[in-house]
């Protein structure tokens, strides 16, 4: 199979819904309004890129290499980020719908998530010390065997993090996120 390498581009306004890649590689790429819902990219790489404005929904990046890429003001509903490459894994989120997306397992540490819903998102055994979640809503999302050390969830809201499941030395929360770590032993919290 040979790779197909891009650099230094912009795509705007491709719509590759429902398509199937294998080995392409995209270096210092900008992604700008783009459909990629329902697609499939295989064995490729996707290092110092962004993506603005995009559909990804239900994106499959199985086996793929997402180092430093960032994601703006796009819908990611339902990405296995799992599937990716462990290797130079990072990350970074600003205004986007990550709804019902996995990270489980990934090591993601100082990662951003800026103004984003995550409702549902499984972070089990993700460990996410020194992440920062800005105004994040982390409704219905798991945290077990979860790496949280320094975190910084002041401004998070919706969540359910049991301290006895999870690793959260350091993290910061506001009062309102009180709710949210006693939870398990059903205690009504007055303010």
């Amino acid at each position: 199979m040979e790779r197909i390498v891009h650099e230094d581009k912009t795509f705007e306004k491709v719509v590759y819904a429902e398509k199937v890649v294998k080995g392409r590689e995209f270096q210092n790429c900008s992604f700008i309004s783009c459909d990629f819902s329902n697609s499939e990219f295989y064995y490729s790489k996707f290092m110092d890129c962004t993506f603005d404005g995009c559909n990804l929904s239900m994106m499959k990046l199985s086996e793929s290499t997402v180092n430093n890429v960032k994601f703006s003001n796009s819908k990611i509903l339902g990405v296995n980020f799992s599937e990716c490459q462990d290797f130079l894994f990072s990350v970074m989120f600003d205004s986007c719908i990550l709804d019902y997306s996995s990270f489980q397992g990934k090591k993601m540490l100082k990662t951003k998530f800026i103004r984003t819903s995550m409702k549902e998102v499984n972070f089990n055994k993700t460990n996410l010390s020194n992440s920062f979640f800005d105004q994040t809503d982390l409704s219905g999302a798991l945290f077990e065997a979860t790496n949280l050390s320094s975190a910084n969830l002041v401004s998070a809201y919706g969540f359910v993090i049991d301290p006895e499941l999870n690793i959260i030395k350091k993290a910061s929360f506001s009062h309102h996120g009180l709710a949210g770590l006693l939870a398990r032993y059903q205690i009504n919290i007055v303010t």
